[in-house]
């Protein structure tokens, strides 16, 4: 059963038909990609997952609940992050305090808590701040853990950002690129998490343009061209899949 169900998903934007009729499931514990041309609607579709863009039409269901109409921080409550294209880091804040920010309203967080400065309240902090530092071990930055994010690589940032989506223990977590820019090291790096989230029963979907490492990580995947879905299946599959050759592989 899928934990993630995409149903016949559009958006318009003043006459452009940015995504149309989209519908795909996600499989749990699994790395799903999504690729096709530049414009294709790739980022589109996980802004509108994501409840970063109002949809025209359509249905998201998460895990059994439908999370439509929900704004994106209600959606991350429910389970579903991301990260982004172009990083989002907190570029005069610590890499400790980005990757706490992925906790940042969450499930059992408390204003008057934070305002009355209660026992609670500093129990939670010191456990987030202790849950933050293995995350940063885990992305293999704990180094630099009382570093500014500004003066970290792109790659480093990268991982950082990657690491904050990840303390808030998604069910399923979107990356939207997560290997562009990166150097021959980080994107052995990047694989390695990845390929590790899976390991762990973690369910990832990706956005990316090197087919090479697309068709070796990725246990199903999902071609767009202009807003529309016209393939899905695995790497042997989409590779001789000829709507997919003619608009995005091209023929040796």
């Amino acid at each position: 059963m899928a934990i993630l169900e995409v149903c016949n998903l559009s958006k318009n934007f003043g006459g452009l038909q940015a995504v149309k009729d989209v519908s795909l499931d996600i499989e749990p514990a699994k790395i799903t990609s999504l690729i096709g041309p530049n414009g294709a609607g790739k980022t589109t579709l996980f802004n509108l997952i994501t409840g970063f863009l109002k949809m025209d039409s359509g249905t998201v269901i998460l895990d059994g609940l439908d999370i439509t109409k929900l704004p994106a921080h209600q959606i991350v409550r429910k389970g579903l992050t991301r990260t982004f294209q172009l990083v989002r880091v907190f570029p005069r804040m610590t890499v400790t305090d980005n990757i706490m920010m992925g906790f940042y309203g969450l499930a059992g967080d408390s204003l008057w808590s934070a305002i009355a400065g209660t026992k609670k309240m500093y129990t939670a902090y010191y456990k987030k701040k202790e849950l933050a530092l293995a995350m940063v071990e885990y992305i293999g930055l704990v180094q630099y853990k009382d570093t500014l994010a500004n003066d970290l690589s792109y790659g480093q940032q990268k991982l950082v950002e990657l690491g904050r989506a990840l303390v808030s223990q998604p069910k399923v977590l979107l990356l939207d690129e997560p290997l562009a820019g990166l150097n021959v090291v980080m994107i052995d790096r990047m694989i390695h998490l990845i390929n590790d989230l899976k390991e762990q029963g973690k369910t990832v979907v990706i956005i990316e343009h090197n087919m090479e490492i697309v068709m070796g990580i990725s246990d199903f995947i999902h071609v767009l061209n202009f807003g529309q879905l016209i393939a899905s299946g695995n790497s042997k599959e989409i590779l001789s899949h000829e709507k997919v050759i003619d608009s995005y592989l091209g023929k040796n």
